[in-house]
């Protein structure tokens, strides 16, 4: 799924409590990806790094660094989220609700990647199996995915509408 995606979904799902919860969840929503290809994105935006040449139709995960390859390993791994997810719940001792985007992250980018460009390596590190999912980048995930979370947060402002206007 697309980062900013992740994003909106992660704060419809964790982060409706408050605005702050709303941009926490929304961050937990997108680190996963910040994390592993933010570094890369920096540098080929600053001229560090080329921009890779995605010309054919198919991507290719060569055109990457390795060193993304290896972030994306513990950032889109459910066993290591439940162990951040704990550890953050033993020091607080209260769970932080809205890191759970980051779960959910991984959660949809099981289906929604295939082997051929960044299947989620979800045991990390216990298994490297993934599975051979469909690219979300397909018109008939993508535009779906933006109907839907249209239409749920054209809901959710109409009803904090109404619910403002009730107590005004």
């Amino acid at each position: 799924m697309d980062t900013l995606s992740h994003g909106l979904w992660g704060s419809l799902a964790f982060g409706r409590r408050s605005k702050k919860s709303f941009w926490l969840a929304f961050f937990f929503g997108v680190a996963p990806d910040l994390f592993s290809f933010g570094p890369f994105f920096a540098s080929t935006l600053l001229g560090f790094a080329p921009w890779p040449d995605f010309s054919a139709h198919q991507s290719d995960p060569n055109l990457i660094p390795r060193y993304v390859h290896l972030l994306y390993r513990p950032t889109h791994s459910l066993i290591i989220f439940s162990a951040a997810f704990l550890l953050v719940w033993l020091i607080r001792r209260k769970p932080l609700w809205e890191m759970s985007a980051w779960g959910l992250h991984v959660l949809y980018d099981i289906p929604l990647h295939d082997r051929g460009f960044f299947a989620t390596p979800f045991l990390w590190p216990i298994s490297s199996y993934t599975f051979n999912g469909w690219s979300w980048g397909h018109w008939w995930i993508f535009f779906p995915n933006v109907a839907v979370l249209t239409i749920l947060y054209a809901a959710w402002w109409y009803r904090r509408r109404q619910q403002r206007k009730r107590y005004a």
